[in-house]
């Protein structure tokens, strides 16, 4: 008996005593990481202009005017899409593809997405596909639509997310100049093509959109050429079906 009240004397003590002494000193638990998340975990995109940048490239630095980043593809999109080379394979899917030959005409266009590069050049430039092997090389001729797109992946903002800066060319006899309402043709194009269920050797995609209006002030203020536009931005989250 006497031996069974100095247990429970002794139990008694150490459960009082515990309040007072850190249970890792008692047990061995493993250390738990912190889960590393990328801004894409958490937002579509980052807003260029909280950091300096704007929803217009710099098509000519010196005269401050560019054209309208119309489209963003989602950091929620597939993936795949936001790399290098599953962005190509899908703008081909929505009837794009690289420069004609490979050679690029005319200027190369900067934009300040705000994630602490600065202005960087363009990334990737795709023009309309009309049809095999010549496909480009035929917009380049004819005209039709095209874009642009820069990668949002700086140190201030790695969201992955592309920023597109969509438009409507004359052809090359009016020396490819944005058509009348050019920019907001060439978005709506590419959006069309996009919430259409595409598809490039055996992948198959859909894209969602939600419409911003908040983003690009509407009219021609610093846009190239001065043609007008309605300041509506198309977010874009692409899916593999």
């Amino acid at each position: 008996m006497r031996d069974f009240l100095v247990l429970v004397s002794v139990g008694a003590h150490i459960l009082l005593g515990v309040g007072a002494f850190p249970l890792q000193h008692l047990f061995s638990f493993p250390p738990v990481e912190k889960e590393a998340y990328r801004q894409s975990d958490l937002a579509d995109f980052l807003d260029p202009r909280l950091n300096g940048g704007r929803f217009i490239d710099y098509t000519w630095i010196e005269e401050d005017v560019g054209e309208p980043l119309n489209v963003i593809i989602s950091a929620q999109s597939d993936p795949f899409v936001l790399t290098d080379h599953g962005f190509h394979a899908y703008s081909k899917s929505i009837g794009f593809s690289e420069e004609c030959l490979g050679l690029h005409y005319g200027a190369i266009h900067k934009a300040n997405l705000g994630d602490g590069e600065g202005m960087k050049d363009e990334h990737i430039l795709s023009r309309q596909y009309y049809f095999p092997v010549w496909g480009t090389c035929w917009e380049s001729f004819a005209g039709g639509n095209h874009f642009r797109a820069w990668k949002q992946n700086g140190t201030n903002a790695n969201t992955g997310a592309w920023f597109i800066g969509a438009s409507r060319e004359e052809d090359s006899s009016k020396n490819h100049m944005i058509v009348p309402d050019g920019y907001n043709l060439g978005r709506d194009w590419l959006v069309d093509r996009a919430t259409s269920v595409s598809r490039w050797k055996g992948m198959w995609w859909q894209a969602d959109v939600e419409w911003r209006e908040d983003l690009l002030k509407a009219g021609n203020h610093s846009i190239n050429h001065g043609i007008a536009q309605d300041g509506r931005v198309a977010i874009l989250t692409v899916r593999r079906l």
